[in-house]
């Protein structure tokens, strides 16, 4: 399959939902996929009713066109509604690295700027051949929200977001599979198709397995785990509904059916 193509108008980011998989679709080709304060808006609306929405397993969110997002509109950063904002864009950040559902980012071209926090706040990231990113708050002046900075240097380690953030170089795909800010990289063509395969995998997993661990992996990545309900967690998990299920199935070389949660 080829790459998600643009909708047949521009716009705010698009959001469908086909087999208990979620995609939301940044829908700005022809100004590279920037964000501007409405796409926020309404980016925050879809990923919060995601959060609630009974069949849904998974979350794929890519961009439309050539480009993944050339990060925040640079009219509205330097303009009267700066703060407010780039606070929302924050805050949207947050939202989508806490949501319950296992999330897949399909960069299919160049990522700048603060979209590069968006890609980090997924659980996965797959990267296209020959696609660069770059992220380059010193160059512009200023400086940067503590969540997304959290996450740079959670997922890149401080050396790698030093690099980055203050020389504000731009890096090949190469370079982004070694650092981890990609896990995978594949050919423009087949990112579609890997991205749905990926997803589809964890729309197959345990709702429950799936979240409980996403939730205990943050806690532990945040300084903020507890060791004994995590525990407690897990020997839960040993009696429950889904390991009948899961060792079942395993036994009898079947894939398993788990229930939504």
């Amino acid at each position: 399959m080829d790459q998600i193509e643009p909708a047949a108008t521009e716009g705010t980011p698009t959001l469908r939902v086909e087999a208990g998989v979620a995609k939301i679709v940044l829908n700005r080709p022809s100004r590279h996929n920037c964000f501007e304060p409405h796409d926020i808006a309404v980016m925050s609306a879809q990923i919060t009713e995601l959060s609630g929405r009974e069949g849904v397993r998974a979350l794929i969110v890519s961009g439309s066109g050539e480009t993944f997002s050339s990060g925040f509109d640079l009219v509205t950063l330097s303009g009267d509604r700066a703060r407010t904002c780039t606070a929302d864009f924050a805050a949207l950040c947050d939202l989508l690295e806490d949501l319950v559902l296992p999330t897949v980012c399909a960069i299919n071209g160049n990522i700048y700027g603060g979209a590069t926090d968006l890609a980090l706040a997924c659980d996965l990231r797959i990267g296209v051949e020959g696609s660069r990113m770059m992220m380059a708050p010193a160059r512009l002046g200023i400086q940067y929200y503590h969540s997304g900075l959290r996450r740079y240097v959670e997922q890149l380690g401080l050396s790698q977001a030093k690099r980055l953030l203050l020389t504000g170089e731009p890096i090949d795909a190469a370079a982004m599979l070694r650092i981890g800010f990609v896990h995978e990289l594949v050919p423009a063509r087949t990112l579609e198709a890997r991205a749905n395969a990926i997803a589809a995998s964890l729309s197959h997993r345990s709702p429950r397995s799936v979240r409980g661990l996403k939730r205990s992996l943050a806690a532990i990545a945040g300084g903020t785990a507890n060791a004994s309900e995590i525990d407690r967690q897990f020997f839960d998990s040993l009696d429950a509904t889904d390991a009948r299920e899961g060792l079942r199935a395993w036994s009898e070389k079947r894939p398993p059916r788990f229930g939504d949660i």
